[in-house]
């Protein structure tokens, strides 16, 4: 029997900046609900990516002095590092840049253009260039975006327009009688009553006040604007072309769920339907528009300074410990919220004391009273069967709250289910049953049935923290995936703690000190005057010199580090790893020449000794610039 067909996407990340951990909840929450579809035996499809277009792409990569392109390169091996840094398992990253895109993209325009869906008219009104947004100036809030509350611009430009109000009643009558195509019902009646009941505006759906961007086919001094762009990619990215379209297209579409952050749900639900109406095409079965992740109780923004990074906390916390917070914290309906003491503070109380213990003393009591092996044995004290009759109500609460992407629901049973076990060891005593040798078979009990819920355990926890899942499964030596309890027996590994807890106070300020020394490194940044001064003496200390990047390539398990071979003007070649893996590929870096400190102190990163370093800025958005020479030869000093 073939297997059922889902296919989820998440919103394809801006590559404007670094995304965020609410940028990084989008990918977190998809790939937990794609993990659980596969264990369903679903064929699942798993789709990412990047929107690299746009007027404020166009104006980044000129601030940093390099091309468009070459920005969106940087850009989205840094989306891609942050998406792997929480284990994710996409199946495909499509850029907007991809060329078999862009191709479907021009091909999608020329066709509703030759249909009638899109006409050429004039736009005038207030442009928000983040967003890349117009508005009426009735739309503004306090004269600005409403959207992203920043300035805006007066915008007045030749365009395309496509067609919204001819579909208006065709996306009412399908919101309609399908009540379950927007989620949460709060977003559906937001799209109804602020947008499709006032009615549809006409489109702007080209641009020609800028020029990174898909040209119009028939009209190249325009460029297809977003709207059509970035969100074609849900249909392009699995090889749809008005021109003929892939076998694979033809399996998994129509999509079975967008997931998207609740700012964008009117371009998803009302902007990509009538677009898939005017090309003949299904509409996707479900958009899901989750909440936001606050900070404390504010947005996260970079002028503010509260900004957190997903890769950041994952690498002083885990990954595991990232995900179950996001997928705990975030509910179905309203904004979730995350500081540094919550976070610490969920770790300890349900990582490392519920599950962590729970895991921990069991295997060490299997080991002490059973030599690691225990089997099964038939007692039905009243405590075995209210443990028995959690799982059997924990699984059927969890299976419900995933099917309708419930995820801070499903974390919550999962939880519950792991108090009710270590409950379950304080009933039941096993070190005091261990002293009675005719009670030696209950105990054998107690332990099976601790094994077995907590095998239970690891197969609801295997969307949520998988790679935890699988170290409990090694650790009770037993990965069967089934969520009925069985009968058999287990043979356990060594005890090891799956969550150390963390000592608050100690890493709260560590992460205080760390925050203090950005704020005096930026404000120094700012005021180079308050630098301390140095003699010339201190200065002609640092050997500068030319060196030609003969070689590159990543450094594995350093996903920052990249490996550089240099032509330094003397006989032997030099190595330096380098932290600009984010930033630039090998093949960007392979012939160019650097600057070269030339007589630091040799260090070991990842393996790679380093001798020396490059010398590189950071811009004002975080990403890093190397500083490269023109005309000037390996080995010459640099004054």
């Amino acid at each position: 029997m073939e297997n059922k067909k889902f296919y989820i996407t998440t919103a394809i990340a801006y590559a404007s900046s670094k995304p965020h951990i609410g940028n990084a909840y989008d990918i977190v929450l998809a790939d937990m609900i794609a993990r659980y579809k596969r264990l369903q035996g679903y064929d699942v499809f798993f789709m990412t990516g990047s929107d690299e277009h746009g007027q404020k792409i166009e104006e980044k990569a000129k601030e940093a002095g390099i091309t468009p392109k070459e920005y969106v390169d940087r850009a989205a091996a840094q989306i891609k590092a942050v998406w792997d840094s929480m284990n994710t398992t996409y199946d495909k990253f499509i850029r907007t840049t991809d060329a078999d895109h862009e191709a479907a993209v021009s091909a999608i325009f020329k066709k509703l253009y030759e249909q009638g869906d899109i006409y050429k008219s004039e736009y005038e009104g207030k442009y928000c260039v983040p967003c890349e947004s117009f508005f009426t100036p009735s739309q503004l809030v306090d004269g600005k975006c409403p959207d992203c509350g920043r300035e805006v611009s007066d915008a007045k430009e030749e365009a395309y327009f496509l067609k919204l109000g001819k579909y208006q009643d065709r996306l009412t009558r399908h919101i309609e009688e399908n009540p379950d195509f927007i989620q949460p019902e709060s977003r559906k009646n937001e799209m109804i009553n602020n947008f499709l009941k006032p009615g549809l505006s006409d489109l702007c759906v080209s641009r020609s006040s800028f020029k990174w961007g898909i040209p119009v086919e028939f009209d190249p001094k325009h460029v297809i604007y977003v709207w059509i762009d970035a969100l074609s990619n849900y249909a392009t990215g699995i090889g749809y072309n008005p021109n003929g379209s892939t076998e694979q297209f033809s399996k998994f579409w129509p999509a079975d769920l967008h997931v998207i952050g609740k700012d964008i749900v009117r371009f998803h639900t009302i902007y990509w339907p009538i677009i898939l109406m005017a090309l003949g095409l299904p509409l996707p079965k479900q958009v899901l528009g989750h909440p936001w992740v606050l900070v404390g109780e504010d947005k996260m923004s970079k002028s503010k300074g509260n900004t957190i990074y997903a890769d950041e906390l994952a690498s002083r916390f885990g990954t595991d410990a990232v995900r179950y917070y996001l997928l705990s914290e975030v509910s179905f309906v309203n904004d979730g919220s995350i500081t540094y003491e919550s976070f610490i503070n969920k770790f300890n109380t349900d990582l490392a004391n519920t599950y962590g213990n729970l895991v921990n003393r069991t295997v060490a009591m299997t080991n002490k009273y059973f030599g690691g092996t225990v089997s099964y044995k038939n007692f039905e004290n009243e405590c075995d069967k209210d443990l028995l009759s959690t799982i059997e109500r924990t699984v059927s609460e969890y299976t419900k709250a995933l099917d309708g992407y419930r995820n801070a629901d499903a974390c919550a049973c999962v939880l519950e289910l792991a108090k009710r076990c270590n409950k379950y060891i304080d009933e039941t005593m096993p070190w005091a049953l261990a002293k009675d040798e005719g009670k030696k078979d209950y105990l054998e009990a107690v332990l099976f049935n601790l094994l077995e819920s907590i095998r239970i355990l690891s197969v609801l926890l295997a969307p949520i923290v998988p790679e935890s899942s699988e170290k409990i499964s090694a650790q009770i030596g037993n990965a069967d995936k089934s969520t009925l309890f069985t009968k058999g027996s287990f043979t356990v590994g060594e005890a090891s703690p799956l969550f150390a807890r963390i000592d608050a106070e100690k890493v709260l300020d560590e992460i205080a000190k760390e925050q203090e020394a950005k704020q005096k490194a930026k404000e120094e940044g700012e005021n180079v005057a308050t630098l301390a001064e140095i003699s010339i003496e201190d200065f002609l200390k640092v050997e500068l010199r030319a060196a030609k990047i003969l070689n590159c390539e990543p450094v594995k398990k350093a996903k920052k580090l990249l490996k550089l071979t240099l032509d330094d003007g003397t006989e032997k070649e030099r190595t330096v790893a380098s932290g600009i893996a984010l930033y630039y590929t090998p093949e960007e870096l392979i012939g160019k020449t650097v600057i070269l400190v030339s007589n630091l102190k040799p260090a070991t990163l990842c393996g790679v000794e380093s001798a020396g370093m490059i010398l590189a800025g950071e811009n004002k958005d975080g990403n890093i610039k190397v500083v490269f020479l023109d005309g000037v030869e390996p080995g010459a000093k640099i004054r």
